[in-house]
């Protein structure tokens, strides 16, 4: 294990921890704690009212012989009366204290979802989401645990002083023990939390491992499963849990050390305080009434002073969560943006590349000066080997990285000028691999933008997923299931171009996002997009000759450079690499045929 941090400095990031929280909740924060301080001066106020009706009624009527008459009457409504102020605090502490907590983990999550939709993608190259989300979810929670004891610490701390005051009031030399046993539980807190801090940070690192791990394996069961690994995970998963009981039985080892110094403290030095005052009252210092009042207070006391135990532990398992919150928070790897607004046109937008150079990470640069003139309006196949850069310039196309160099231009306007969710709203992009939420057909093509139901129609019939779709059980509202389980690889496809469609793009790019369509659908589909009242310049990542010979135009890349651009006719007359590409997919397309073919019955 590390060496522990100092606890000064554990103390200095909590209490500005306590400080962040507050500032952003001030109100919520007040009301807890004015619901605390009531119930502490409750408290206070029961301790005298009972050292005042011992003195004033027991006394005198059980040893004096003085008659009982009305005088219950008006005792029993000021202990009546107390215990309503007693219980008006609490149920202000713990709804507002509540309250507090509740809205302070959502305003957490909604600042991680936020901060990191705004980094740029090479920064979730480093992090597992498996992590992240442990963080978003595990972290965020456990962060604000210090708010639940907070305002009752709060209201407690003044509980004790006011009763260590009292009892200095009363005498001096309680008060004195009394304090005396407030710096002890005070010093066991520090120092356990203190001890502990270390181990809640190694269990907040552990549980971001566990949950990467079972993420992983939740999220490739298809290939587990296919391959036979389920062991393997297994037992992948349960080294990672069984580090992670380790870490937390070393965490509780220790707390359960100082637990049991802590709580039977408060218990033993009210015995003390007790035979302390039993020897005052015998020596005349105090009456028995005060020596009552004394004694109820410190049977009280057990309880606040454990309160600010806890406190303190939980104070160090905050800060240990938000230490991981942090560091997410202060990534500041941004994607900048300009302050241009779209410009909706009711043509196709053209396209501009100039010295675009790009390389991921300091990695061997994956374009190298490219060029590229796309006229509006036009579609566009962008055809290559593999590793030539294709993916890659389809996602510079839409921002979703930034050159290394040079420039990407949209109607002569650099990607890099549109401000935040301007550029969205003039280009569309198409993964391979397609995404669906766990919801209905028309809430995963709209993604909850305010789209005519007619305008949604017309999107999905271009993307040859109608049929499909009104086959469904419920047609449009039909759940799909978690990333879109339910469908096949082709129909997802369909629905992730439905959903670019229906937004009507001036620049569509697909990144051969219809891979998985039968070649004859594919086809169908860029012809109705050619032909359809869409105001959309079209680039395809295309591999199926069907297709490219399709565009109006190829761009023809390869070591990251565009070699040629022309019809599908004068690049296959003029560029020998381009002629074998075609063939080598004609040859996988025929094989293919053959295998679907010998795989039907009667064949």
């Amino acid at each position: 294990m590390s060496t522990p941090e100092p606890l000064r400095s554990v103390l200095r990031d909590g209490f500005a921890l306590i400080g962040r929280f507050v500032r952003a909740r001030p109100g919520a924060f007040a009301l807890a704690v004015g619901g605390a301080t009531v119930f502490a001066s409750a408290i206070v106020m029961a301790a005298l009212v009972v050292g005042r009706v011992t003195d004033d009624l027991v006394i005198p009527v059980l040893d004096g012989g003085e008659p009982l008459g009305t005088r219950w009457v008006g005792a029993v409504l000021l202990i009546a009366g107390v215990a309503a102020y007693k219980a008006a605090g609490i149920t202000l502490r713990r709804t507002f204290a509540g309250w507090l907590q509740g809205r302070t983990q959502a305003d957490l999550r909604y600042q991680l979802i936020d901060h990191q939709l705004r980094l740029r993608l090479s920064w979730f190259r480093q992090r597992s989401i498996g992590d992240l989300m442990a963080v978003s979810e595990t972290n965020g929670r456990q962060a604000t645990y210090i708010l639940a004891p907070l305002p009752f610490g709060t209201g407690s701390l003044l509980l004790l002083l006011a009763s260590i005051g009292i009892i200095t009031w009363i005498d001096p030399i309680l008060g004195a023990a009394t304090l005396l046993g407030l710096v002890g539980i005070v010093a066991l807190d520090l120092r356990g939390s203190w001890r502990t801090f270390e181990g809640f940070g190694a269990v907040q690192r552990r549980l971001g491992e566990v949950s990467a791990i079972a993420h992983e394996s939740f999220d490739g069961a298809l290939t587990v499963k296919a391959l036979g690994r389920e062991d393997h995970e297994a037992a992948r998963l349960q080294g990672s849990s069984e580090r992670l009981r380790d870490d937390v039985i070393t965490v509780n080892r220790l707390w359960a050390f100082y637990g049991a110094f802590i709580e039977s403290f408060p218990a033993v030095w009210a015995v003390v305080l007790l035979v302390v005052g039993a020897l005052r009252l015998r020596a005349g210092a105090l009456t028995a009434g005060e020596l009552v009042t004394v004694t109820y207070l410190v049977s009280l006391l057990a309880i606040p002073m454990r309160l600010m135990g806890w406190v303190f532990w939980d104070l160090a398992h905050s800060l240990a969560g938000w230490r991981r919150v942090e560091a997410v928070l202060a990534a500041d790897d941004f994607v900048l943006h300009g302050n241009l607004a779209a410009d909706p046109q009711p043509t196709g937008a053209a396209v501009a590349g100039e010295a675009v150079g790009f390389s991921y990470g300091g990695e061997e640069p994956v374009l190298r000066g490219l060029a590229l003139t796309i006229p509006p309006g036009r579609t566009v196949a962008v055809v290559g080997p593999t590793g030539s850069g294709k993916s890659t310039l389809a996602m510079l196309l839409v921002r979703l990285w930034d050159p290394s160099s040079g420039v990407i231009t949209l109607d002569g306007r650099d990607l890099r000028r549109f401000a935040r969710a301007e550029l969205p709203r003039e280009v569309a992009f198409v993964p391979q691999e397609a995404f669906l939420f766990n919801d209905d057909v028309h809430r995963n093509v709209t993604l909850g933008m305010p789209l005519p139901d007619d305008q949604v129609a017309e999107a999905i019939r271009l993307a040859a997923a109608a049929e499909f779709v009104a086959a469904l059980p419920h047609g449009m509202a039909t759940r799909l299931g978690e990333r879109g389980a339910t469908l096949s690889g082709g129909q997802r496809q369909r629905l992730a171009l439905a959903r670019a469609l229906a937004r009507r793009p001036r620049l569509l790019v697909l990144d051969d996002a219809t891979s998985a369509v039968d070649p004859s659908v594919e086809a169908d589909i860029l012809r109705g997009l050619k032909e359809a009242d869409l105001p959309s310049t079209v680039v395809v990542v295309a591999y199926r000759p069907s297709s490219i010979a399709l565009a109006d135009t190829v761009v023809y890349l390869d070591e990251g450079r565009v070699v040629a651009h022309g019809t599908h006719a004068e690049l296959l007359a003029s560029q020998p690499g381009y002629a074998r590409l075609l063939q080598a997919y004609e040859e996988d397309a025929a094989a293919r045929r053959a295998a679907r073919e010998a795989e039907e019955p009667g064949t």
